[in-house]
């Protein structure tokens, strides 16, 4: 005997919203996970005692490494989607940021100056950090 369609379709919804209940957490923990965080937590945190990567660099103080691995972070970023608030912004924001990186690795005059305003987290996090 076949079940009416009203049944099939309750039970497809109620597997789709279990589905997403999976879902949801394991998303939460990709944004963690991400490869912006990882490069965020390598570059901009350090231990306590030392300098993180980004105050390095405005510093003049950075490796030719540290600050070609700056610059592809930053790329990455400006490729990547806002991970919240207004894409326009966050283009903006990541577009200076890795102007200046790419600054800072060609080793121009005032480099560090632009990369230290650039590197504004407060005015980046409040609009783009995930919760």
């Amino acid at each position: 005997m076949k079940k009416p369609n009203h049944i099939r379709l309750t039970a497809c919804l109620v597997t789709l919203m279990a589905a997403g209940a999976f879902v949801s957490p394991l998303n939460a923990a990709d944004e963690k996970d991400s490869p912006m965080a990882e490069f965020m937590k390598a570059y901009h945190k350090a231990p306590k005692g030392t300098d993180p990567v980004s105050k390095r660099a405005q510093n003049g103080q950075a490796t030719k490494e540290e600050l070609k691995k700056l610059v592809e972070g930053y790329k990455m970023m400006a490729e990547s989607k806002a991970p919240k608030g207004d894409a326009a912004s966050w283009k903006e924001k990541t577009t200076v940021l890795l102007a200046a990186a790419k600054s800072l690795q060609k080793g121009e005059p005032g480099a560090e100056a632009k990369y230290k305003e650039a590197v504004n987290c407060k005015a980046c996090h409040s609009e783009h950090k995930p919760d």
